[in-house]
């Protein structure tokens, strides 16, 4: 009987020992690999390591080097809405690029070799923006159905102060005719656009009367898309000559010069120190023109012993019938020595129209001469210009 009550008692203190060695409570233990399958690990032996957590350990997000471009050109602010012609043109599958990858491998002889063979022409000149100092005006050969050079916001022309960047005559018999009827031809049908151009200077170029810094284009279709226009020249006076940025002329069917979320600033011309033209319409949607200058003297026709020229700071445009609109477009700080700090317009039979839309005009003085109630613009054209949603002032 002793013997079963000292048992009994030995059992109940090796029971209480039991319960006083018992660790506290704890948070369950991060998930195992074997608890997530559904079995049940035995205890871990007292010296072994806490059980790791399988979540992986989180890795640096790998950050591409962005792609630098060029700032883009434009008003961001515009609303016109760009009609087909006006808009980009599908470049994704080019028909041939310039460069291999570098900047070394853009190089003024692949940009002229490229423009005289035509077709969607593309840059791979590396991450970087690249300027491209040509060396030799780009031709435009007029056998070339489609021309279209698309710089990819990268890439900057530059005409160095000493040349013509690109030049388009479907009269030039050096480019080919291929009609009898060369001022008014379909093609070529010239595209620029996510381009630069800088430092163009046609100086001293007399041919089709001169002008166009940058890009001269008679005959065919011309379109400016995205493009940014800065310190282009043309010679400093005459009556009638112009376009530091561009001039055009003969466009196919009298249709327009399209010019859409392009910037035109630092020209310096006699006449329209950023577009110029004679008998050509314009459609400019969502640009800018700045700081551009109309530097001739004498007006035209030229007053007795002057020179010629001094008028349109940013637009010179003259002919018979032709129309410019100008819609979601900012012409600002632009001057002229004559008349016409922001836009000249005078036609001659007085058929032309001028519209402005959704557009502001300021602070573009004209040192001549302007039209009344129309701040920075001369005017002769059929009645009144067409202006809405538009502030117009000094």
């Amino acid at each position: 009987m002793l013997k079963r009550r000292l048992a009994i008692l030995m059992t109940t203190a090796l029971v209480l020992s039991g319960c006083a060695d018992e660790p506290e409570p704890t948070a369950p233990a991060a998930a195992t690999p074997a608890s997530i399958s559904g079995s049940v690990p035995g205890p871990a032996p007292a010296s072994a390591a806490p059980p790791k957590s399988t979540r992986a350990t989180p890795r640096p997000s790998v950050t591409k080097k962005p792609v630098k471009a060029l700032p883009k050109p434009g008003n961001p602010a515009g609303r016109a809405k760009l009609p087909t012609e006006a808009r980009p043109v599908d470049s994704s599958k080019p028909d041939r690029t310039i460069g291999t990858g570098t900047a070394a491998s853009c190089t003024s002889a692949a940009v002229v070799k490229a423009v005289a063979k035509g077709g969607v022409i593309t840059f791979d000149c590396g991450p970087e923006p690249v300027t491209i100092t040509m060396t030799a005006t780009a031709k435009v050969r007029n056998t070339s159905s489609t021309v279209v050079l698309d710089g990819g916001g990268r890439v900057t022309l530059s005409g160095a102060g000493k040349r013509r960047i690109l030049y388009q005559n479907t009269c030039d018999e050096a480019q080919a005719w291929t009609t009898s009827h060369c001022d008014d031809q379909a093609t070529p049908r010239l595209t620029v656009q996510n381009l630069a151009f800088t430092q163009g200077n046609s100086t001293g170029v007399t041919a089709e009367g001169g002008g166009g810094g940058a890009i001269f284009a008679r005959g065919g279709r011309l379109t400016v898309i995205n493009s940014r226009f800065t310190g282009n020249r043309c010679d400093r006076t005459g009556p009638d000559l112009g376009g530091a940025a561009v001039r055009a002329l003969d466009q196919s069917g009298d249709r327009p010069v399209y010019v859409a979320g392009s910037t035109f600033t630092g020209g310096v011309c006699s006449n329209g120190a950023a577009l110029s033209s004679i008998g050509v319409s314009w459609t400019v949607l969502n640009s800018v023109f700045t700081g551009n200058a109309a530097v001739g003297r004498g007006a035209n026709p030229a007053r007795g012993g002057t020179p010629g020229g001094g008028s349109g700071g940013a637009i010179y445009l003259d002919g018979n019938t032709f129309t410019l609109t100008l819609d979601g477009t900012v012409i600002r700080d632009n001057k002229a020595a004559e008349g016409g700090g922001a836009v000249f317009f005078v036609s001659n039979d007085r058929t032309g129209r001028l519209r402005i839309r959704n557009s502001t005009l300021r602070d573009n003085p004209s040192a001549g001469f302007e039209t009344a109630g129309l701040p920075g613009i001369f005017y002769l054209g059929q009645g009144k210009p067409s202006v809405s949603g538009s502030t117009l002032r000094k």
